[in-house]
């Protein structure tokens, strides 16, 4: 009897998981976007970018638009507010870490005020996930010292920047830093991991954003690593 309710209750069914993993994957996926496209683009192109706003919004409305894609709109919603302020942010102010989390947080108001009106929960929650592993990446910077780095490298040539690569992994392979990277991981593997036992899509979006902040962060670890 109780193999035969779980078959007939979406939550459990393959579908459901399916659908929660393709959420997951897609949240993911778009927190890497900017990280990888967008930094790069708005050092020469921030204008562009900063247009590009329109026509993620404009695509979102079409998805949320047709049955069986509102999801996906929904989705792309939140990830609109993520690439505009990752566009302002970096395109004009990428030299001032101390301006990082509250550009980043230009979204803030919009997801929350969505989240009490019971509208865009997906979008809104993948936003705040986001947001999170932004915050607390930005606090492994401060705590590191790892910001006047930051700085510099904002401010150099691209051929110029193995010295302090090579210099921000000295402080990274301190115990001090080492340590703040375990505390922080096991902080964001708790976050992102805890939403996915619910059956609800806005969760599995909320922990695909926060947990690939783990993937995006060690992948630029290596690429220091590597410099």
């Amino acid at each position: 009897m109780k193999s035969v309710s779980l078959s007939l209750n979406p939550s459990f069914s393959p579908i459901g998981i399916a659908q929660r993993w393709r959420m997951f994957a897609a949240a993911a996926f778009l927190v890497s976007v900017p990280v990888f496209f967008e930094a790069p683009l708005v050092r020469h192109l921030p204008i562009l970018a900063v247009a590009m706003t329109v026509g993620w919004l404009g695509l979102a409305q079409v998805l949320r638009s047709r049955e069986g894609s509102q999801i996906w709109g929904d989705l792309l919603i939140g990830f609109t507010g993520s690439w505009l302020a990752g566009a302002i942010y970096w395109g004009w102010f990428r030299w001032e870490p101390v301006l990082h989390l509250p550009l980043e947080a230009i979204g803030l108001p919009v997801a929350l005020w969505c989240l009490w009106r019971g509208q865009l929960a997906i979008g809104s929650w993948f936003y705040l996930g986001s947001l999170f592993g932004t915050t607390v990446t930005d606090v492994y910077f401060y705590v590191v010292n790892l910001i006047p780095h930051w700085r510099q490298l904002m401010q150099v040539e691209p051929e110029l920047a193995i010295p302090i690569f090579q210099n921000a992994i000295a402080l990274v392979n301190t115990p001090w830093g080492c340590g703040w990277a375990a505390v922080l991981g096991i902080l964001l593997l708790a976050v992102g991991s805890l939403p996915l036992r619910s059956p609800r899509l806005k969760w599995w979006a909320f922990g695909g954003a926060v947990l690939s902040t783990i993937v995006v962060d060690s992948f630029f670890w290596l690429a220091a690593l590597a410099a």
